[in-house]
């Protein structure tokens, strides 16, 4: 397709105003919603696997407006009623359709690529971790638009009406909403016997991901081979759409996609824990002296080293022999609703925790790492709430550091923090009040409920009184 071809066409069609749509709608629902998407270390112009897993769930969206918007424009042809006219020109049927169909590719893929680069500028200014794994997750996206496109188009020359263009677009919402709900996701319990839902290869056929948890998770290789092989059938069935003339011609059009769907389901891996993965060059460790974090946080391992150190001394002196050696970012990607693990020996800690989150200046940080290291808390991975552990935390870094002060961020209200203060505070008073002798075996008991998850460590600290 020449230049004066591609300029004729992204004249006369709806191609670029699909792109404009597409990249619009992308950047509304990015900057106008306050969603997940901006905060804490998963926020989409944090990271590069972050941008690439957060511009691939707005396709749960994109995907079906590409879609309906390529069924107009296969009804292009029909609306001006040329079809017959064309279909007696010697240019072949395949060659009309490539033009078509690489118009609208074109712009959706730049629409894309310009969503992606709104992110990738930002990314760039904060972080100091580059690397390319990020690049197939966005590659899969762009071809998801084109294939969706591409399909439409197809069905929309096969399916004259004005009709299709609409019921087209609901039914890819359809397709995408039961794919992340019902049909692509499997009902189990964690070995700690609660009930959850995990994905299944079936909602790998969507174009969206799952919501982004964690910044050093990743697709693997082979979701990007299986999406890659079903999408490539969807855009294979969409073009032989577009060229066939006869009913049958358009039946066997179809053989693309149900070859491409078996495929697929044969490649993509069926365990959850082998679809979204670890990224490993990214959880490697780079520390300073006894604290590390992941090398996708190494920017900030400047601030943290100073408070960390500063944690370690002051556990040193408060607890002896039995303090932690080391203070360390939390690179276990446990299964969500499963019980965290923690270390006697190591502070482990997460830059989205809240009080760590919170933290403004080098002594909260402090105070903040202190109060992991004795009560890091037990709830559930992608669970929330609040109760002994969050009640505990305060208490146990002001028996460290010998004076009571509430923990930044923690808790969701003032309300809240005035109710965690006014069950804390009397608690650390009476502890301060005892001999150090019987101080000790309350600390230690607490340290042993909080590092087991077995018990309430805010219980173990007040005697049993808050039973």
């Amino acid at each position: 397709m020449n230049t004066r071809v591609l300029r004729t066409e992204l004249k006369r069609s709806v191609a670029p105003w699909a792109g404009a749509v597409i990249l619009t709608s992308a950047l509304a629902f990015l900057y106008l919603l306050d969603a997940a998407w901006w905060r804490g270390t998963t926020a989409w112009t944090a990271q590069w696997t972050s941008l690439a897993l957060w511009t691939r769930g707005l396709l749960f969206y994109l995907w079906p407006l590409a879609v309906g918007l390529g069924a107009l424009q296969g009804l292009r042809d029909h609306r001006s009623k040329t079809s017959e006219l064309l279909a007696t020109t010697p240019r072949p049927a395949w060659q009309r359709a490539a033009t078509l169909a690489g118009t609208t590719a074109l712009t959706v893929t730049s629409a894309f690529a310009l969503l992606v680069l709104v992110g990738g500028v930002q990314v760039l200014a904060g972080t100091a971790y580059t690397h390319a794994g990020w690049l197939p997750i966005s590659l899969v996206g762009a071809l998801s638009l084109v294939a969706g496109a591409v399909l439409g188009m197809g069905a929309g020359r096969a399916l004259p009406s004005a009709l299709t263009p609409p019921l087209l677009a609901m039914g890819a919402f359809v397709f995408t909403a039961l794919l992340h709900s019902s049909l692509g996701r499997t009902q189990t319990v964690t070995d700690e016997g609660l009930p959850i839902t995990e994905p299944n290869r079936l909602s790998l056929l969507s174009p969206a991901v799952e919501e982004v948890r964690d910044v050093l998770v990743t697709l693997s290789a082979s979701v990007h081979v299986g999406q890659t092989i079903w999408l490539l059938g969807l855009a294979a069935a969409g073009f032989a759409l577009l060229v066939a003339a006869t009913p049958r011609a358009r039946l066997l059009a179809l053989t693309p996609l149900l070859a491409g769907a078996a495929i697929a389901l044969l490649v993509l891996p069926s365990d959850p824990r082998r679809m979204y993965v670890v990224d490993e060059t990214a959880a490697e460790l780079v520390c300073d002296g006894p604290v590390c974090v992941a090398r996708t946080h190494e920017a900030r391992l400047a601030g943290l080293a100073g408070p960390g150190k500063e944690a370690l001394r002051l556990l040193r002196g408060a607890l002896g022999d039995r303090a932690p050696v080391s203070v360390r970012e939390n690179t276990a990607v446990l299964p969500e609703g499963t019980t965290p693990r923690w270390s006697r020996e190591t502070v482990l800690f997460g830059f989205d925790d809240g009080i760590v989150a919170a933290a403004a200046t080098d002594e909260e940080l402090t105070r903040a790492l202190i109060a992991k290291a004795l009560v890091p808390g037990c709830t559930p991975v992608g669970w929330s709430g609040y109760g002994g552990d969050e009640y505990a935390q305060p208490v146990a870094a002001g028996w460290v550091l010998g004076t009571f002060r509430p923990l930044p961020g923690n808790g969701e209200s003032a309300s809240w923090r005035r109710e965690a203060d006014a069950r804390s505070r009397p608690v650390w008073e009476q502890l301060m009040a005892l001999p150090r002798s019987e101080q000790l075996p309350r600390i230690d008991a607490m340290r042993a409920a909080a590092l087991s998850c077995e018990g309430d460590p805010f219980d173990e600290l007040s005697g049993g009184a808050s039973r």
